[in-house]
């Protein structure tokens, strides 16, 4: 299968998307994985996006577009592959469906991951994360540690990431609804929108999300 996740910043794409690419048996592809993998190994897309990224600008709709294009060519993602953070705007998906259309394959289906904003405040806002290991991630509301403000782990102190207050969250949510959002208008005219309550336990989540593509 050939599927697209989206929903906005908080939504759990990165996590659902390990689990229904495990349960699918296609590659996970992460626009965050490709950039990191492509500026690593000193691609030329990768010198790119890395200029751009220093200079603190935003990396160019063609260069993105290109490191995807590399990827879905690998031999493991003939098969299909799941998309997480790709396409980002609707220029991105209209070049996506003729990179697809070249090729004669086309989308199976776009998972809209879709989160009450208020929520996705919340679940942002409210993580903590250790200063000796950043893996050693807490949530006042949902994972609180049994001390406050102490890592159950190692007993470093946990801290709030400056991109995780409310005032950039909201401001990552204002980017998601101009840039991302529109994206969702352009598939469901294509019939390919799945819309999936992404609320509760992770494990539901990805329930209601293969039991829609089995649909």
């Amino acid at each position: 299968m050939r599927i697209v996740l989206v929903g906005p910043p908080g939504a759990g794409k990165g996590t659902q998307a390990a689990f229904l690419a495990k349960n699918l048996s296609i590659p996970h592809i992460s626009t965050g994985d490709l950039f990191r993998a492509n500026i690593s190994q000193g691609t030329e897309l990768g010198k790119q996006a890395k200029a751009f990224m220093d200079a603190g600008d935003l990396v160019p709709d063609e260069v993105t577009i290109g490191m995807a294009k590399d990827r879905m060519e690998q031999p493991d993602a003939v098969g299909g592959f799941l998309l997480d953070g790709f396409p980002r705007n609707v220029s991105q998906a209209e070049a996506l469906d003729v990179m697809l259309q070249a090729e004669g394959m086309k989308l199976d289906a776009v998972l809209d991951l879709e989160v009450e904003e208020d929520e996705v405040v919340k679940r942002i806002a409210g993580r903590r994360i250790c200063r000796n290991d950043s893996a050693h991630v807490f949530h006042v509301t949902y994972a609180p540690p049994k001390a406050e403000g102490v890592c159950d782990t190692c007993g470093g102190e946990l801290y709030q990431r400056g991109d995780d207050s409310e005032a950039t969250v909201r401001n990552r949510l204002e980017v998601y609804h101009t840039q991302t959002e529109p994206i969702i208008d352009y598939y469901k005219a294509q019939g390919l929108l799945v819309t999936i309550p992404a609320l509760g336990e992770v494990s539901d989540v990805t329930k209601r999300a293969m039991d829609a593509l089995k649909k």
